[in-house]
C-alpha cells in the first residue's frame, strides 16, 4: 500500500505507522509503528515533537456502512478527529494530507462527468465529513497557511485488502471468493448517486496525473493475485 511506497522512496525508518489496533505481523514487521488515538490531541502531539514529524498523512476514520451504523462515534473520529489534526500539523507546521472521496458528491451532483467543483450534498455522515475536511483544509491554508493537500479517491477494491466497512467491502468480498445474499441495499443506494466518470484534467495539467492501469490490466491483476492465494491454498 502507500506506506510500502514512502518507505521504499524516504527510508524505512522515515514513515512511521500508527493505529489503536495491534498491527498484522507483517505490518508490524515492515517499519516503525506506534499507537495513536486520534481524539487524543495531546498524544498526537507527543508523537509529532518526539519522532520530529515533517508530513502527516491523515486517514483515521469510519467508513459509510460503518459510519451510518454508529453516527455518533464516526462524528467524533471524522470530525473530533480531524479537527485535532488540523490544530496540530498548524501549531508544528506539518504538511498535511487527507484524502477525499467519490461520497462527497450527491445525488444532485453532474454525474458524467464530474466537475471539481459543483454542487455536493452527500447522504451520509462519512461522506458529509469529507466535505467538511475539503472545507476546513482550505480554511487552514487561507487563514494560518497550512501546507494542506486533498485528494478525492474513488471507490478502491483491492485483491490483498480485507474489506474495511465501505461502499465497496461487498465487491472485495466477492473478489475473495466469498458468497452473501444479504447484502445491504443502503450501500448500493449510496454508491449510485457518485459520478460515474471524473473529469481529471486539472489534475492531468496541473500535476501530471495519468492511470498506469486499465481496466484489462486491473483485471488480469486481481486474478493473477487471487489466483496464486488460491493455488496456494490448495498446496496446504
Amino acid at each position: 500500500g502507500l506506506a510500502k511506497l514512502l518507505r521504499k522512496q524516504f527510508g524505512k525508518y522515515n514513515v512511521i505507522l500508527s493505529d489503536i489496533r495491534k498491527p498484522p505481523a507483517h505490518v508490524y514487521q515492515s517499519g516503525p509503528f506506534i499507537f495513536s488515538d486520534i481524539l487524543d490531541y495531546k498524544n498526537l502531539c507527543e508523537i509529532v515533537v518526539n519522532n520530529r514529524i515533517s508530513w502527516l498523512i491523515h486517514y483515521s476514520a469510519l467508513l459509510s456502512a460503518v459510519g451510518e451504523a454508529n453516527v455518533s462515534l464516526a462524528r467524533d473520529v471524522n470530525i473530533t478527529g480531524l479537527h485535532n489534526v488540523l490544530d496540530v500539523a498548524t501549531e508544528h507546521g506539518l504538511r498535511l494530507f487527507i484524502p477525499s472521496t467519490i461520497g462527497a458528491f450527491g445525488p444532485m451532483s453532474p454525474r458524467n462527468p464530474n466537475p471539481d467543483l459543483c454542487i455536493q450534498r452527500p447522504r451520509t455522515i462519512y461522506e458529509v465529513s469529507k466535505v467538511h475536511a475539503e472545507l476546513m483544509g482550505e480554511y487552514y491554508h487561507h487563514r494560518y497557511g497550512l501546507d494542506f493537500r486533498c485528494l478525492r479517491y474513488p471507490g478502491i477494491i483491492s485483491a490483498d485488502s480485507q474489506p474495511g466497512g465501505g461502499t465497496t467491502a461487498e465487491y472485495v468480498i466477492l473478489s475473495h471468493l466469498y458468497l452473501s445474499f444479504q447484502i445491504v441495499s443502503v450501500l448500493f443506494l449510496v454508491a449510485d448517486s457518485w459520478p460515474m466518470v471524473f473529469d481529471d484534467s486539472n489534475a492531468r495539467s496541473d500535476w501530471g496525473w495519468k492511470h498506469n492501469y486499465g481496466l484489462p490490466e486491473l483485471i488480469q491483476t486481481m486474478l493473477n493475485f487471487t489466483g496464486s492465494n488460491f493455488r496456494m491454498l490448495r498446496a496446504n
